[in-house]
């Protein structure tokens, strides 16, 4: 397929244009659940298709297109060349792009075992066995298991030279069950919930993970839920467990530092963002403990935002977003690279599928761990522990916010002594950094996988990473749904 991604950036070529880039893609996923001991979906899909930019005159084009015969190719380079054209009327600055070297590369990301070489049997006898033990306890209501896998090998070519193919294989599994009991429903999920945890590996994730062994500690806490104190409203020490500060990360820095939020050219779906560019170096977003990257190398883990290029062939970089509590870095593209004074961009420009314009995408946005031992994260005289993502809601500048968590513990001298039940916190996003007083070290830390992260108009449903330990923070707004 690699021709017919360079036929189009020929015929780009021979029609004059400052830039061109094609991507073409071929994908497979595969998605199976069950629900109460039964199989509930078993869908399989693939998908192929390209899509060309174009930058003329300052002004972009784009368009993609799945017919792949010489006459769909130039029907899409076309199109794509007469909205670069059309745009250039409504320009009040010219797309300039910063440098980038030529790259010509083939990358896999690592997979022990080929997800779609299990069979389909195997998968789901798998699954039903975590649900039949949930299910085990009496008290449960309803029990569901998830499994999901993606295989996507993208072509890129552009006119500056750069020939990259790369294959990311994407894994990910998780089960949840609900107890339903006087009008009130009690969840718990594992390993996280909205699907679990996703990771580019293989089915040695879900062997990993190991649904099975935490299936009847699930249904224990769902029904012990119900019986519960209703978390106390006040200010409180708050610990939070890694999964939940994946989130926190992603709400409150991952997507305000997105640099086409900030400067506006990105505002129809969730906002922009209050990381306004005069803050860059300036601002003091978090405690001297806080220290959070932007990472795709796969130096840093198996992330669903591991890539070694992204979508408009800039290589895969680290890059400080917080340092000491400093407020260091945005998320960029080339386009966006300069309004920060930057040379080169840091490599975040993704599509969800070759049907997409890319944007400025999170990558593997993490939480650097500390020193503490988990030990002395707890070790206070008093504070609530919240574990679990339950509901979540942030304003559209990403500065106000307010989370609620499945389950809470009462901590008193390090020690839980209560289950508490419809926890939440609030806060704002640079107040909350600020008052972080711990940070769980390496041992503790994990690379979590957001699959449904949504952001363009039409939507675009991706993956990002966040790694995180277990975290503590002073005086913050806790309260109950």
């Amino acid at each position: 397929m690699h021709h017919v991604a360079l036929q189009a950036l020929d015929l780009a070529a021979q029609r004059g244009v400052q830039y061109a880039d094609v991507r073409l893609v071929e994908s497979k996923s595969q998605d199976l659940s069950t629900r109460n001991g039964r199989v509930s979906q078993v869908a399989d899909a693939e998908s192929v298709g390209m899509a060309i930019r174009m930058l003329v005159d300052g002004g972009w084009g784009f368009a993609a297109t799945d017919d792949l015969t010489p006459a769909g190719v130039e029907k899409a380079v076309t199109m794509a060349r007469a909205i670069a054209r059309a745009s250039t009327m409504a320009l009040k600055n010219a797309a300039r792009l910063a440098d980038e070297p030529v790259h010509r590369a083939k990358w896999a990301s690592p997979c022990t075992i080929d997800p779609f070489g299990i069979s389909v049997t195997k998968k789901l006898d798998h699954l039903l066995r975590v649900d039949e033990a949930m299910r085990a306890n009496k008290a449960v209501t309803l029990t569901e298991t998830l499994f999901h896998a993606n295989r996507a090998r993208q072509f890129f070519v552009n006119t500056e030279g750069s020939e990259i193919e790369q294959t990311r294989t994407m894994t990910g599994a998780g089960c949840a069950c609900y107890v339903f009991e006087d009008g009130d429903l009690q969840k718990r999920s594992y390993p996280n919930s909205f699907g679990g945890q996703y990771q580019l590996k293989g089915w040695e994730l879900v062997e990993e993970i190991d649904m099975l062994s935490q299936a009847s500690r699930l249904a224990e806490e769902a029904a012990a839920l119900h019986s519960a104190d209703v978390c106390p409203a006040g200010e409180f020490t708050l610990i939070l467990d890694s999964s939940q500060l994946g989130l926190q990360i992603h709400e409150s820095i991952g997507h305000p530092i997105e640099l086409d939020r900030v400067l506006g050219s990105e505002a129809n779906y969730a906002g922009m963002s209050f990381l306004t560019v005069d803050q860059l170096r300036k601002l003091q977003y978090g405690s001297p403990l806080v220290h959070v990257v932007s990472d795709a190398t796969l130096e840093h883990g198996p992330g669903l935002g591991t890539f070694a290029f992204d979508d408009e062939g800039v290589a895969a970089q680290r890059t400080d977003i917080i340092r000491e509590g400093l407020f260091t870095g945005y998320l960029t593209s080339r386009e966006t690279a300069g309004a920060i004074g930057a040379t080169r961009s840091n490599g975040c420009l993704r599509a969800a599928g070759w049907d997409r314009l890319p944007l400025i995408r999170m990558t593997n946005t993490s939480l650097e761990p500390g020193t503490s031992t988990l030990e002395e994260v707890f070790d206070v005289p008093h504070a609530i522990y919240m574990e679990t993502n339950k509901s979540w809601s942030i304003d559209d500048k990403r500065y106000n916010f307010q989370f609620g968590c499945e389950v809470a513990w009462e901590i008193r001298n390090g020690k839980r002594v209560r289950m508490l039940k419809n926890p939440v916190y609030s806060g704002i996003s640079t107040q909350f950094w600020n008052a972080c007083q711990a940070i769980a070290n390496r041992e503790h830390w994990t690379l979590w996988g957001v699959p449904n992260c949504g952001k363009g108009q039409p939507e675009q449903v991706m993956g990002t990473g966040h790694g995180a330990s277990p975290s503590r923070f002073g005086e913050i707004s806790v309260g109950s749904l």
